[in-house]
């Protein structure tokens, strides 16, 4: 098969994130298909962006991929000027469907941007190539800046986006979601229900398989030191974000007086400069904070945890369901979980590796970090290979780019 893939976010190892449409696309050629991903030039997640020098577009190979970068306005935020960004690729499709559908010859148009505004231009392309058009739902979107971000259904945007969403789940041959609880929302907007197909993010296992690079001198000499100590690490690797409800973690911090247990959290983001000094203010020594990592260095990180957290904020969006890439790089890294959520699914209950304790609950967070601390080591083993198990058979690319397939057909 030719597939088109439109994902204005598109990464690549070389670029950095969003990584799932670049793993996926590396499975369907290594299977035999031939796979062009259509991508903004610009994308506020992205580590590096394709150089362009003044062009209007980029065609480059990487792994077997093709990718074609797209000139987009510049952007930074979640203002005026990212809607500007949507808009200007959206139209760039639109205006030159023509012509792609007849220089692509796709068989199979994939629209996945989180946003759902890339369905027009993906369906005029499905439609001029005589081509099969699937949809993957990333993000419920508008739902999601309603519910988070407040703004009223009535909103222009808002309105674009849910005309959007629905036209999709209308007209799409095949909606695919990472989100495993959607039907009856999809259902609500004119999804029929054969339609629907259930494929959440993944990770490759060649990257934890491979003898990983020795850590950064920073996370090195603290992890060193901490282990040299005899500490039990309770470790968060990630984006130190509000949604990612770390304050939750640091009030548990403070509510675990063993000092034999040490709390070290990795990687970089908005929140971090406030929660470092909170952590000062409250002279809370018993936690480390960490550089961000390379992401080849993140197997190496991750296995000098003792316990792996993860905590999200008390949530109505999360009842469709969540998959997060860090839970499934801690089930790949064997490390037993413990996952502060509150969600339409729970996939360390699904893998039994770990605990799950209510969100936004720093008793209910202390409690289960030291139920995990007492339990027998052996038993934490078992845990971990348990979620390292079910990673492998359940959430490992080569396996989901199959089942994504499937939908194609």
């Amino acid at each position: 098969m030719n597939i088109v893939l439109i994902n204005h976010y598109a990464g690549s190892l070389r670029h950095g994130m969003e990584y799932r449409p670049f793993y996926l696309a590396r499975e369907w050629v290594r299977l035999g298909h031939t796979v062009r991903i259509i991508a903004s030039a610009q994308s506020h997640i992205r580590a590096q962006a394709p150089q362009l020098h003044g062009r209007p577009r980029l065609d480059e190979t990487i792994d077997g991929v093709s990718y074609r970068w797209i000139a987009t306005p510049a952007y930074r935020g979640n203002g005026a000027a990212r809607v500007v960004n949507m808009l200007a690729f959206v139209a760039h499709l639109q205006r030159h469907a023509r012509r792609l559908a007849a220089e692509m010859a796709p068989d199979v148009v994939i629209a996945s941007s989180t946003y759902p505004l890339d369905i027009w231009p993906a369906h005029r392309i499905a439609r001029l190539a005589g081509a099969r058009l699937l949809f993957e739902l990333h993000d419920l979107w508008p739902l999601s800046p309603m519910e988070l971000g407040g703004y009223s259904r009535w909103h222009p945007f808002i309105m674009l986006l849910q005309a959007a969403e629905n036209y999709a789940c209308r007209n799409a041959c095949a909606i695919v979601s990472i989100l495993p609880k959607v039907r009856d929302h999809l259902e609500a907007h004119g999804m029929a229900p054969h339609k629907l197909h259930i494929v959440p993010n993944g990770a490759d296992p060649a990257e934890w398989l491979a003898e990983p690079p020795a850590l950064s001198e920073q996370a090195g000499t603290v992890l060193a030191a901490l282990r040299h100590e005899g500490k039990f690490i309770v470790g968060y690797a990630g984006t130190h974000g509000v949604a990612n409800a770390l304050d939750t973690l640091l009030d548990a911090a403070a509510l675990v007086a063993d000092r034999r247990v040490a709390f070290v959290l990795a990687g970089g983001g908005p929140d971090k400069p406030r929660l470092v000094q909170l952590a000062r203010e409250r002279g809370l020594h018993n936690v480390h904070f960490l550089d961000p990592v390379p992401k080849e260095q993140v197997p190496a990180l991750l296995a000098c945890f003792d316990v792996a957290y993860i905590g999200w904020q008390r949530q109505r969006l999360y009842r469709y369901g969540i998959a997060p890439n860090k839970l499934i790089d801690y089930m790949m890294a064997g490390r037993p979980i413990l996952h502060s959520v509150e969600a339409g699914n729970d996939p360390v209950a699904d893998a039994r590796c770990g605990l799950t304790v209510a969100p936004q609950d720093p008793a209910a967070v202390a409690h289960g970090l030291l139920a995990l601390f007492t339990l027998d080591p052996t038993e934490r083993e078992a845990a971990g290979q348990r979620g390292r198990a079910y990673a492998m058979a359940n959430l490992s690319y080569p396996v989901l780019g199959r089942r994504f397939l499937q939908a194609c057909a």
